[in-house]
């Protein structure tokens, strides 16, 4: 039971830690434009982020996959990029109006990239075969499950703060918090390595 708690505590401070900023920029990314009754949509697409990143993690584990890390610091930020411009374009829409495809791709995308970014440190801290490190990388992702859920509840409440004590706008805090997130985006693409070569 020790070793689950482990893992599974390996898994909430990979993404709740003050270092986390890309994956918390793309949880506000992608929460920003929902509200508490859209929960069930939230969780569908904080579920399918987890896949994805295991799923990497998995491939990388069995040796069938793996990226340079430049590439990896390039891709990141440029998902958050494109969520935040697909809020951008669809503010004012109703949840129900908006297709979960674009927006599910993007966030499968980001966890395959996330967890390939993940994928030499995971090998590094566990030893033996792939097969032994099944077990440890289930009980990783149930944490990353686990505090995502607990950081999307976070943004979900901010949102709310802000539209009801503050009298925001669904659509302006929308606006606002993409263009925030553009912002901090941006300038990570710009400086990055890949533009060097």
């Amino acid at each position: 039971m020790s070793e689950f708690w482990i893992y599974f505590e390996n898994g909430l401070r990979h993404i709740l830690n003050l270092f986390a900023c890309k994956h918390i920029l793309f949880l506000i990314s992608l929460t920003v434009p929902y509200v508490f009754k859209d929960w069930k949509r939230l969780l569908l697409l904080v579920s399918i982020f987890t896949i994805g990143h295991t799923l990497a993690l998995l491939l990388s584990v069995f040796g069938v996959i793996i990226i340079k890390a430049n590439w990896v610091d390039f891709l990141i930020p440029l998902t958050i990029l494109l969520v935040a411009i697909f809020n951008l374009f669809n503010v004012g829409k109703s949840a129900k109006q908006e297709s979960i495809n674009l927006v599910g791709f993007v966030t499968l995308f980001f966890g395959i990239i996330h967890g390939l970014g993940f994928s030499s440190y995971f090998n590094a801290i566990l030893g033996g075969s792939p097969q032994s490190k099944l077990l440890p990388l289930s009980e990783f992702a149930l944490g990353i499950e686990s505090s995502q859920i607990i950081a999307v509840f976070g943004i979900v409440m901010l949102s709310y703060i802000f539209q009801n004590l503050f009298r925001f706008s669904k659509r302006d805090w929308t606006l606002a918090m993409s263009a925030f997130v553009i912002g901090v985006v941006l300038p990570m693409i710009i400086r990055n390595e890949i533009w060097n070569r």
